[in-house]
């Protein structure tokens, strides 16, 4: 094994994530997996992301002019909604070209993830759960309380919407689905309904993805971006 070889387990090993450099174009690809660990540490059996490795991680690959782009490969249960939503929030304020691919499930806060690339692909069998926020621990019975999980399901919805071509009246809709999940409220999206209901671009995978990634380099972020953006409160995205 060479140097560059050893480089590139050792990234694999230590983040999840390579930069493969010897392909058409330059460009570094991140793994969000299992549960998403924000502020406090999950249980040491759980397969977590830990946003702190991924933060550095997404500014590197925004300053290194080595690398042309980003693709994002997702297979997560969700997990810190505000750690996910922060994660969510630079992917999309980068200039980079992003592409996101959903393997397996993209649930919970995995969904805005998902959504926050540039352009977002899904394979036939991943699935996407939308449902409400909620959070774990002693949680006071009192309108603040109510009032708090209120704004921050709106944060979501407003990303969400803005970055994908989901209604937000159809999102609230999957979102308060009571007929579907036995023990839960709201939907589960397989990859085509996902893609007809405009949460994700396109159905597709690894290959497509990549090739989709390298069109946007070459073509330029401002031309290449295909999604009719939504104004969401003073700022618009351009993509």
């Amino acid at each position: 094994m060479n140097d560059q070889q050893q480089e590139m387990h050792d990234q694999i090993e230590q983040s999840g994530s390579v930069t493969p450099m010897e392909g058409r174009h330059a460009i570094h690809c991140l793994t969000i997996i299992g549960q998403i660990e924000g502020h406090y540490d999950a249980p040491p059996q759980t397969k977590t992301t830990k946003y702190e490795h991924v933060i550095p991680q997404l500014v590197a690959v925004e300053q290194d002019p080595r690398i042309e782009g980003l693709l994002m490969i997702l297979n997560t249960v969700g997990g810190d909604v505000e750690a996910g939503l922060a994660l969510a929030e630079l992917v999309s304020g980068m200039k980079k070209p992003t592409v996101s691919l959903v393997l397996g499930g993209g649930h919970s806060i995995g969904v805005p993830l998902a959504c926050s690339a540039r352009r977002s692909f899904i394979v036939p069998s991943a699935t996407m759960t939308i449902h409400p926020v909620r959070m774990n621990g002693m949680v006071l019975g009192v309108p603040q309380t109510l009032h708090y999980f209120q704004r921050m399901q709106d944060r979501i919805i407003d990303f969400v919407t803005a970055n994908s071509r989901m209604p937000e009246k159809r999102f609230r809709e999957f979102l308060m689905n009571t007929g579907e999940l036995v023990m839960d409220v709201g939907t589960t999206l397989d990859g085509d309904k996902a893609v007809a209901e405009g949460l994700i671009d396109r159905l597709g995978g690894l290959s497509d993805a990549i090739e989709s990634l390298y069109e946007l380099i070459e073509a330029g972020q401002e031309e290449a971006d295909p999604k009719p953006k939504q104004k969401r409160g003073r700022q618009k995205k351009a993509r």
